[in-house]
């Protein structure tokens, strides 16, 4: 292995973390999120698969061209197509990577390649995999850009053929190596090995860096990295707060401070920026719909909260009694921005800046009325406010609908009420309906106006900051004809919010 005793972070939250169910990022979105991983200074972004989708190639193509920093990476299965769509989006990137593949594992092999064309026996299918991981990591190579191989499911494979594969992706041109837990399977014991064992039986791996991933099913994601890193790994992947397929990823965020919170154990360090996490994790959660639970490690709100008698009464004679990292190294800071009906657009951009958002002026403009609606609402909008009303106030590019004037009428004894006024295409259009409560009527009546027959799937409330002049965000998730799509809604009203993400989710199913 190459000497170094940094830890490359490769971050796959726009690309790995992306396919947790029920999420989803639009072109803007993930601009977003990359430009803060950036600051965040990792040093690789995993931007998209262009070949899956069209807006996704749009997405990689933009970040590959709008940001400056980390190397922008691109995923392809090994497959001609893939990795020219790869190649086409990477173009105009300062430092372009793309990451191609195959399963190794028997049981992927027999599952995913079982068709004859591919070899009748094991061996024979094994001999044909071979090759087309050495064409693809050819292909990519041609492409201009910097090569990693990821051997799908190594946890499970054997590792004589793995050591095989590893070495022919590594002559043909692979720079980096990824051994992916794609299942959460190993145990660190297990998976350290591996990574030992490939270090020792690939005779050119001093050529590559070997790269972790690795999943959370059995909850064993951050301890698997750590102990690869431990056994020669020099890259380590996963998402921010852990999200991801199924149980997700290894939470960068932990690795990430594991490795410098113990670096008397390590002797490792990245050149990740900690004071970044936070903001990172709350702008992640926000983006995606996911908050971030009150016991999550490092960045959790509870993570540095103390109650006990006994703990309270140590923290307070000396911290390091209770807490072996400050919240200062993660971004959580005791002191907070006071914003105003007062506070003009030059104070508003300042702090958006801050959260991680760049406006165009335009944008700013659009936004500082929004906030000073909220502003005239309340005594003080939070930074949590200024999130959310960020995700209101940037729907997709495409936006179809516009709710225009709501009026909901409910109580007791009275039929629960609504009235909309949407703009449908540029065209006004107004009606009414009743319904079993007024989220109800609300929405009967914006259907009936617009003839979308979505199927509501799942709705869910919370409050963003606290009190009662809390903003109130609603995220809908709904299903027309097989498409399925997320949307948001943020207000002081929670009617008003059950509206706007309702006609959000219905302009993100077109």
């Amino acid at each position: 292995m190459k000497a170094t005793s940094k830890v490359a972070v490769f971050d796959t939250t726009l690309r790995d973390g992306e396919q947790a169910a029920g999420t989803r990022l639009g072109c803007r979105d993930k601009i977003t999120v990359a430009r803060q991983l950036a600051r965040l200074k990792v040093d690789i972004i995993e931007a998209g698969f262009p070949a899956s989708s069209p807006e996704d190639f749009d997405a990689v193509q933009r970040i590959a061209q709008e940001i400056e920093g980390p190397t922008i990476c691109a995923l392809s299965r090994a497959v001609a197509s893939d990795i020219e769509s790869c190649g086409k989006a990477l173009a105009k990137a300062a430092h372009p990577r793309i990451q191609t593949g195959i399963g190794v594992s028997d049981i992927h092999i027999m599952g995913k390649f079982r068709d004859e064309r591919y070899g009748k026996t094991m061996e024979e299918k094994k001999s044909k995999l071979l090759q087309l991981a050495v064409d693809a990591v050819k292909r990519a190579c041609n492409c201009s850009c910097e090569v990693q191989f990821y051997a799908e499911d190594a946890g499970r494979s054997d590792p004589a053929y793995l050591f095989a594969m590893l070495e022919a992706v590594i002559d043909a041109g692979a720079a980096v190596v990824n051994i992916p837990d794609t299942t959460g399977y190993t145990v660190p014991e297990q998976y350290g090995a591996l990574i030992r064992g490939i270090c020792e039986n690939v005779p050119n791996i001093a050529k590559a860096t070997i790269s972790v991933h690795c999943h959370d099913d059995l909850g064993l994601a951050v301890a698997n990295s750590l102990a690869g890193i431990c056994n020669g790994a020099r890259q380590v992947e996963g998402t921010i707060n852990g999200i991801g397929e199924r149980a997700g990823n290894a939470a960068l965020e932990e690795v990430i401070m594991g490795i410098r919170t113990r670096a008397d154990y390590y002797g490792l360090s990245t050149g990740v920026d900690p004071h970044e996490l936070f903001r990172t994790s709350r702008m992640v959660a926000d983006m995606l719909g996911m908050p971030v639970p009150a016991n999550k490690a490092v960045i959790g709100s509870n993570a540095f909260s103390h109650s006990s008698g006994i703990h309270v009464d140590g923290f307070l004679k000396d911290r390091e009694t209770y807490e072996i990292m400050r919240p200062e190294d993660v971004g959580i800071t005791e002191s907070r921005v006071v914003l105003t009906a007062r506070t003009g657009r030059a104070g508003l951009r300042a702090r958006l800046e801050k959260l991680g958002y760049e406006l165009s002026q335009p944008e700013l403009d659009a936004m500082y009325q929004r906030f000073l609606s909220v502003a005239d609402k309340k005594q003080e909008v939070l930074d949590e406010d200024l999130v959310a009303l960020m995700r209101d106030e940037l729907p997709p590019e495409q936006q179809k609908l516009k709710l225009e004037y709501l009026h909901s009428y409910s109580g007791t004894s009275a039929i629960p009420t609504a009235t909309v006024r949407l703009l449908v295409n540029g065209k006004t259009m107004e009606g009414a309906s009743i319904g079993d409560g007024p989220v109800d009527a609300v929405y009967k009546a914006i259907a009936g106006l617009t003839g979308a027959q979505a199927k509501l799937l799942r709705y869910d409330i919370r409050a963003v900051t606290e009190g009662t002049e809390a903003m109130g965000e609603v995220i809908v998730h709904l299903e027309i004809g097989g498409r399925r799509a997320m949307g948001r809604g943020v207000s002081t009203d929670i009617i008003e919010a059950s509206a706007k993400a309702y006609v959000d989710g219905l302009n993100r199913l077109g």
